[in-house]
């Protein structure tokens, strides 16, 4: 049976902004319309793809009439790399948009008795603002429009970029991204040339084969470059291709390469080797010196992440005598930035390399009161944990996207800390966690950061005290 064509949208009027970066409008029945890459008061023709019952998505075909608020996008890539959705909306407009994402996932998710939403904190950087890219390598890239496979040599099917949005296979050769500031433009290019033209295979992520896989570049803000480069397999001119990289470009400080031979990009599991330099960078703020190594968590907008941080301290409002327990710490930079205003600080964290970093860390700054433990947090929180670690006076909490567990919810409920203050990165993960928190505490302060300009993203640090 032939599926019915989908309509065609005529003339619609762009209203506002909805959640995941979409724009939303009304068709003329009234049905809501969700639509990427589209800005309050444009008129549109829209191609729907999807109609349910009470609603509908699309993508814009015809733009009637721009809005006068649209902005030009600043990078060549826009509309087809699944990044920066948000270049064509003003800045302010951005953030009053996740102000309201912030508000409405905190209520409609979490049903949640709020205080006033302060203010989002804007980033001072819009461009060049993260610290880590991580491009992929594809021996058939993403084609443009009037691009014939059939035509193109298979050097010129090749691609080192980032996955284009719901295409797991496919890859988009980047000639400039504006997230991350020089080298990594230059060194991202001058590999893919040198792969080339040395005829080394691009991997193949549907096969599995080849050899060049994917390219992390990490910066900190006193200039200092770390380059890790995966390869699908070990191959003879890996020596060759190493060290010309690094003679290139002298201003790598860690040249790392991995030899990844699963079928996923992750290199949490892998053993990254050395090949040239020191093992790791420093990031610094407030006088502590932060390790960062090849698989270290580092928040991705440094200039942000202090910011971030210094507002976490300040909702602890610690006096000095506090047990402070940092959950999910990572290399433990938030427990190690509130130390000097606590008594003791207990940093958990899954990701036994992290937790070796924080120590590392703690050593590093001369921070004798900070312990840090490795360990699946239902397993490692519990109430023995406790009792040999002192009760918390303060619970920071940084979960991954997904939140925390509810067995980690209920033990923090048992707990009794004085006061909770949650980082979060997903709100809507957040809403329902706090859902469960607020059985014995209410929520006093909302903050949301913006940690990504010209996307969806919203960081959010929430305030608890104890009913």
């Amino acid at each position: 049976m032939r599926n019915k064509p989908k309509p065609v949208l005529t003339d619609i009027i762009i209203e506002g902004i909805a959640a995941e970066g979409k724009a939303i409008a009304h068709a003329p029945d009234g049905t809501i319309v969700f639509v990427p890459f589209a800005v309050p008061g444009d008129v549109v023709d829209i191609q729907v793809t999807k109609k349910r019952k009470n609603y509908m998505e699309g993508y814009v075909i015809s733009l009637k009439k721009p809005s006068e608020q649209r902005q030009e996008p600043f990078c060549s890539h826009f509309g087809v790399c699944g990044g920066c959705k948000w270049q064509i909306l003003p800045y302010e407009m951005q953030l009053k948009a996740k102000e309201a994402q912030v508000y409405d996932q905190l209520s409609r998710i979490g049903h949640l008795q709020l205080p006033e939403i302060q203010s989002i904190i804007p980033s001072d950087k819009r461009t060049e603002y993260r610290n880590k890219l991580e491009y992929t390598a594809s021996n058939r890239r993403w084609l443009l429009k009037g691009e014939d496979a059939d035509s193109l040599p298979p050097a010129l099917m090749c691609g080192l970029g980032f996955h284009v949005e719901k295409h797991f296979d496919k890859v988009l050769d980047i000639e400039k991204c504006h997230l991350q500031r020089e080298p990594s433009n230059e060194i991202r290019i001058f590999l893919k040339k040198f792969t080339v033209n040395h005829d080394i295979p691009f991997y193949d992520i549907r096969a599995n084969t080849g050899i060049l896989r994917n390219l992390i570049v990490r910066t900190t803000e006193n200039g200092s470059v770390m380059v890790i480069v995966c390869f699908a397999e070990d191959f003879p001119g890996r020596v060759k291709m190493l060290d010309t990289l690094s003679i290139r470009f002298p201003q790598i400080t860690s040249l790392y390469y991995i030899i990844n031979r699963k079928k996923n990009d992750s290199i949490a599991d892998q053993t990254p080797l050395l090949f040239k330099g020191e093992e790791a960078i420093y990031e610094e703020m407030e006088g502590l010196r932060f390790k960062i190594g090849p698989k270290s968590f580092f928040q991705t907008n440094t200039l942000q992440a202090y910011k971030l941080y210094k507002l976490v301290r300040d909702f602890a409002e610690l006096l000095g005598n506090e047990v402070v327990y940092d959950l999910y710490t990572g290399t433990g930079t938030i427990a190690l930035f509130v130390a000097s205003k606590a008594a003791k600080v207990i940093g958990i964290e899954y990701v036994p390399e992290a937790i070796e970093d924080a120590k590392i860390n703690a050593i590093a700054n001369g921070i004798s009161n900070c312990e840090f433990f490795a360990g699946d947090m239902r397993e490692v929180l519990n109430e023995d944990f406790i009792s040999e670690h002192g009760r918390p006076d303060v619970i920071i909490l940084d979960p991954p996207r997904a939140g925390i567990h509810p067995d980690v919810a209920q033990q923090i409920l048992k707990a009794e800390a004085k006061k909770i203050v949650y980082v979060s990165c997903n709100p809507a993960s957040q809403a329902r966690d706090l859902e469960v928190l607020c059985q014995k505490y209410s929520i006093v302060k909302v903050q949301p950061v913006d940690m990504f300009p010209h996307t969806q993203h919203v960081e959010n640090v929430c305030k608890l005290i104890l009913n």
